[in-house]
């Protein structure tokens, strides 16, 4: 018999789910009184990340920069796409596919990788079409964004409450950078400010400060609660 939520294998006597306390019942089968599969207090143990899995989505990722380092080669003769593929890949496996060699992975460090893989791939796209608005445009605006993301997954990952809190700070945090965002904009590449930019940053602020508002209150966050159902 096996638990109809998480599918974990349960004796014929078990009437609760030593995993995930789901209430175990079946018709056709009658209840022997005989010891539980797992004594009280023990619970089963997942199995971790299996290196086979991560190998398998390593020779994933390999193939497409092969295909095309040789579709790239065929053409002209040279080098041109496949810097950006290669790149474009490399920064998908850091992000999905690198955390899975890990038991723990731990998000406060592989996040600030992500953002420092981005930020070299998107130097490269500068530096091989000859822009100039990496230092300008590319490279503040990865490290503004990474700082509050990164700020955010530490929180969320170190406190035990306030979510509320981090998530409402965050999004009041993101509204402020978007005119920053807009500025870098109009100076890298020399256009008038339009100021569009203080649409997103009313509709973020006014969610933020929402869920701030619910953090404080505690009756209204309970109310939105019971209406939501979470």
């Amino acid at each position: 018999m096996y638990c109809v939520k998480c599918g974990v294998k349960l004796s014929d006597t078990e009437k609760s789910c030593p995993l995930c306390g789901t209430s175990v019942y079946h018709p056709d089968i009658e209840r022997p009184t005989l010891p539980p599969l797992y004594p009280a207090g023990r619970s089963p143990k997942l199995k971790p990340n299996s290196k086979a899995v991560s190998g398998a989505l390593l020779i994933l990722f390999i193939i497409p920069i092969i295909i095309s380092y040789i579709a790239d080669i065929k053409t002209d003769g040279r080098l041109g796409f496949f810097g950006y593929v290669a790149g474009a890949v490399l920064l998908g496996y850091i992000t999905f596919a690198l955390p899975l060699w890990f038991k723990k992975p731990n998000p406060i460090v592989f996040t600030p990788c992500v953002f420092a893989g981005t930020a070299v791939y998107l130097w490269y796209i500068s530096f091989a079409t000859g822009g100039k608005w990496f230092f300008s445009l590319a490279l503040p605006v990865t490290l503004g964004i990474a700082a509050i993301v990164c700020t955010v997954v530490t929180l969320l990952r170190c406190l035990k409450s306030g979510r509320l809190y981090v998530w409402g700070g965050a999004l009041v945090a993101l509204g402020c950078f978007v005119p920053i965002i807009e500025l870098l904009i109009c100076n890298t590449f020399s256009i008038s400010y339009l100021g569009w930019s203080f649409y997103p940053l009313a509709a973020l602020a006014l969610l933020g400060g929402m869920l701030l508002f619910l953090a404080i209150n505690k009756s209204a966050r309970e109310a939105m609660e019971r209406k939501l159902f979470f």
